[in-house]
């Protein structure tokens, strides 16, 4: 039976490669999918806080690497690791995200520039990197957090919304010009989730979606085979879902 007949993808053997991975959402990412048995590659800019984070993962499985959104070079190297370790590549997460709070009228080029690279130039550069490796499995999977601000605008921050509306096209991408490769992509654009991200909304966590949530969206996305394509998951804690 091929990949496509299969009513979902094996986990066994599986690579996955996970941006922010040391703390909120990729941290649960990680943990969901290091125990559904998938070997992750783990990417973090505080190596130390990464090893603290997983230290439970300690098994031939988890490869932890340093991974800094805003250098360029870590792409290339941090893909190159994860190849060179486990001998393919088979999913990527592009996790790693910045936030800043701001009044429209309060432009910042440092800011704009910072949320930019952060929030599409570095998936933009790690989806490059891995793409011959995921075109290669036949069965490549690209999975991308990004936010309900990413569907409509949300006040309170234009640079953030503007680098997730980017971040759409950014996802939708390999999944038009590499199809017939078997590359699929998933945009999951959760509301507010219960993170340090989440800032005071920490203050009704009973109604934000838990980060496990996410991670258990983000396991499903990956058994889907390539003729189950989801290009998007919006999720909606609260009723002004879009």
């Amino acid at each position: 039976m091929s990949s496509e007949q299969q009513a979902l993808l094996p986990v066994d053997g599986r690579v996955v490669m996970i941006s922010g991975a040391n703390r909120g959402m990729g941290l649960e990412i990680a943990r969901r999918l290091h125990g559904d048995g998938y070997a992750v590659s783990l990417g973090a800019r505080n190596a130390d806080a990464l090893a603290d984070a997983v230290a439970e993962f300690d098994d031939d499985r988890v490869l932890k690497c340093s991974y800094d959104a805003k250098n360029p070079k870590d792409a290339e190297t941090w893909v190159a690791q994860t190849v060179a370790r486990f001998g393919r590549l088979d999913a990527l997460v592009n996790n790693a995200g910045i936030l800043h709070m701001h009044g429209l009228d309060e432009y910042d080029e440092a800011r704009l520039d910072e949320v930019l690279d952060v929030n599409l130039k570095a998936p933009y550069r790690l989806t490059v990197a891995a793409l011959p490796h995921l075109r290669k499995c036949g069965t490549g999977r690209i999975v991308s957090i990004n936010s309900r601000s990413g569907l409509m605008y949300r006040p309170g921050s234009a640079d953030y919304n503007i680098s997730k509306h980017a971040n759409m096209a950014l996802t939708s991408a390999p999944r038009y010009e590499f199809w017939e490769d078997g590359v699929r992509t998933t945009a999951i654009c959760p509301g507010p989730t219960a993170t340090d991200m989440a800032g005071q909304d920490l203050a009704r966590d009973e109604e934000l979606t838990h980060p496990g949530t996410i991670a258990a969206i983000v396991a499903m996305v990956l058994t889907l085979p390539n003729s189950a394509s989801v290009p998007l998951i919006p999720v909606c804690c609260d009723l002004d879902a879009m």
